[in-house]
């Protein structure tokens, strides 16, 4: 059956206490981004948006295919890539995520990771993956994390929110949902959690996870 679950990865913001773009942080011997990318690549997923924001001449200077991925797909370790620029950044993530969004068939279930959230093992990705409701949300610990799976049903209605509302926020919008339509999916993979904010926060997490 065809899997019609595209990941989206959010990387517009300032990245303004880390001091450097996220995405563009040195992971052994590439780019965060395409750490990222690659660790989607080992899951049944084969397509990704990427939102930019702030920065995203930073981006296009580093990684030369990325701008060329705003007009047509580009392959990355078999992936279809596309890049969705928001023209209004200053508005926040959310409108980041409403531009990208926009730009995706309602036929898509979306499964959404900020680019500072470490994507978790490929195992239990694919969990997260192939479990069916309108909503799931991995589980560690007793503790919610990313990266979040939604239907169209729900994410279409995201599209509709002023972004400059104080009800434009992702975690809001859930809280409204029928639980029911709510799943959580248990796993041992704590990156779900991990929140990489500062320097300080990416000392730490290369030092656990690069010997």
């Amino acid at each position: 059956m065809e899997n019609n679950t595209v990941f989206v990865l959010l990387a517009g913001g300032k990245s303004e206490r880390m001091g450097l773009d996220k995405g563009l942080l040195k992971y052994k011997q590439t780019f965060w981004i395409l750490e990222q990318l690659h660790r989607i690549s080992k899951t049944n997923i084969s397509t990704v948006y990427i939102g930019l924001g702030h920065n995203f001449q930073h981006y296009f200077d580093a990684i030369h295919w990325f701008e060329n991925a705003q007009t047509k797909f580009e392959e990355f370790q078999n992936l279809n890539i596309k890049l969705v620029l928001n023209k209004h950044p200053e508005l926040g993530t959310f409108s980041t995520l409403q531009s990208v969004l926009k730009e995706i068939k309602l036929s898509n279930t979306i499964i959404l990771n900020p680019i500072d959230i470490p994507i978790l093992n490929p195992i239990e990705l694919n969990k997260i993956i192939n479990t069916d409701n309108e909503i799931i949300i991995p589980h560690f610990q007793g503790k919610n994390g990313h990266p979040i799976k939604m239907k169209a049903g729900f994410w279409k209605n995201l599209i509709l929110l002023n972004s400059s509302d104080t009800n434009a926020r992702l975690d809001f919008q859930l809280k409204k949902i029928n639980p029911i339509k709510i799943s959580n999916v248990e796993v041992f993979d704590r990156a779900i959690l991990i929140n990489l904010n500062t320097k300080k926060d990416w000392i730490s997490f290369l030092e656990t996870t690069i010997s």
